[in-house]
């Protein structure tokens, strides 16, 4: 009898896990090379070294010594080749013509095997960081969320920028990023993921052949546990002269492990998903306070966060603060109609699946999920999750989510005065 499940996985001896959705009449195939490493492990002297360590990576190889044969060799077969560190993970991903599978394999394999981290290109590339991070602070819709971020939870790693400070990128020189390198890039802490025009046995043989003799790590960087003790919300004013007052509200929230996600997700859904959803609708349609308003939730292995953003004329920021505790008071004080939360969970089932008609998708999707649960859900499972919520959850849930003492308000624009706008911050 053949194999009929939807996505397939195989472990190597070494530990290295190799997931595989094929997509029918797809011709392109998307290969992520994914290790569960991120700025959460960082010794404190050293935040950015994961983002470093991902740039430094496209600079040169005992093979391709030039940086620029790395990516001419994907693009000349109309590829497309690219990396991305988060808290918890760093991937490194190409997207080719199905035929060219081999090819991103090779590339990739000899960046994460062979990389030489020339000096000279370390400090030329520790140049652009520093203006990354420049550029963020340069730019108020953006920082913000750093800032959030810091202010939920303070001097935790979680709450760190991922890309460090100048301070800290400044502190690493090639013998830590080297070590950093060896300590954890593992065989146990990789996943392959592949999607599209792929075929999964031909997935193993090239990751036996690139990373069969991988070994595991020796002595690696943890990450610490993150809590929340806040018992007071908090405020913080950053003055500048903006045209544009730009806001973010935070508050702790779910793990990923958390059997709550699905209604959080739900909640995410019903303030945030669309030009028909509650912030949309209330804060820019009705009241015309702001541009752009949203909201997201981000889920660590143990703890979460929840944030709503909105820039608005800095003479509205007032109006627009409390026209924002108010939608987050209903949703905890009221519960969702059925017709709403049907038709949000329509949306988000729709979503989901237009969400996997790309190669990337899908391998993002398996690569994802085995490396954060270890198994692979389907999207048919996932739905039967998302109709399984109910407004007594939803309401439920808000109401230990979205506790007063818990927010924390950023707000960045020409104001100095805190007293003035703590007291907007009420759930009341």
């Amino acid at each position: 009898m053949s194999d009929t499940r939807p996505y397939k996985k195989t472990t190597l001896p070494n530990g290295v896990r190799i997931v595989t959705g094929r997509m029918e009449g797809v011709k392109s195939a998307s290969l992520i090379i994914a290790y569960n490493v991120g700025s959460r492990i960082e010794p404190a002297p050293i935040a950015g070294a994961a983002h470093f360590l991902e740039h430094m990576l496209f600079k040169g190889t005992t093979n391709r010594p030039d940086p620029l044969t790395i990516s001419q060799e994907i693009e000349s077969v109309g590829g497309i080749l690219n990396a991305g560190t988060g808290r918890e993970n760093t991937s490194y991903w190409a997207k080719v013509p199905g035929m060219h599978l081999a090819l991103a394999f090779e590339v990739l394999a000899d960046m994460l095997r062979n990389s030489v981290f020339d000096p000279d290109e370390l400090e030329k590339e520790r140049k652009v960081i520093f203006e990354e991070i420049r550029a963020v602070q340069d730019i108020p819709e953006d920082m913000v969320h750093d800032v959030i971020d810091q202010l939920v939870w303070g001097d935790d790693p979680v709450g760190r920028d991922v890309a460090g400070s100048e301070e800290t990128v400044a502190n690493i020189d090639r013998e830590a990023m080297v070590d950093f390198f060896h300590r954890n890039y593992g065989a146990d802490r990789l996943v392959v993921a592949a999607g599209g025009d792929v075929n999964h046995e031909e997935v193993v043989a090239l990751t036996e052949r690139f990373f069969g003799d991988l070994p595991v790590t020796i002595n690696p960087h943890t990450s610490t546990v993150a809590s929340s003790d806040q018992t007071e919300k908090r405020i913080k004013l950053i003055t500048r002269d903006t045209e544009q007052a730009h806001l973010c509200l935070g508050f702790p929230a779910l793990s990923y492990y958390d059997d709550r996600r699905y209604v959080q997700s739900t909640i995410e859904a019903i303030l945030s998903s669309g030009m028909s959803s509650r912030l949309f609708q209330e804060i820019r349609e009705k009241r015309g306070l702001v541009y752009s308003v949203y909201g997201y939730f981000r889920s660590h292995e143990d703890i979460g966060q929840g944030v709503i953003y909105a820039g608005t004329d800095t003479e509205r920021v007032k109006e627009t603060i409390e026209a924002i505790m108010v939608e987050l008071k209903k949703l905890r004080d009221e519960p969702v109609p059925e017709d709403e939360l049907e038709r949000t969970k329509t949306l988000r089932k729709g979503r989901l699946l237009m969400g996997l008609e790309d190669s990337r998708s899908v391998a993002s999707w398996v690569g994802s999920q085995e490396a954060t649960y270890g198994f692979i859900e389907t999207p048919e499972e996932m739905m039967v999750h998302i109709d399984a919520v109910t407004s007594a959850q939803v309401q439920e849930l808000a109401n230990d989510l979205l506790q007063e003492q818990l927010m924390n308000l950023v707000l960045i624009g020409p104001y100095a005065r805190e007293r003035e706008y703590l007291p907007l911050i009420t759930l009341d």
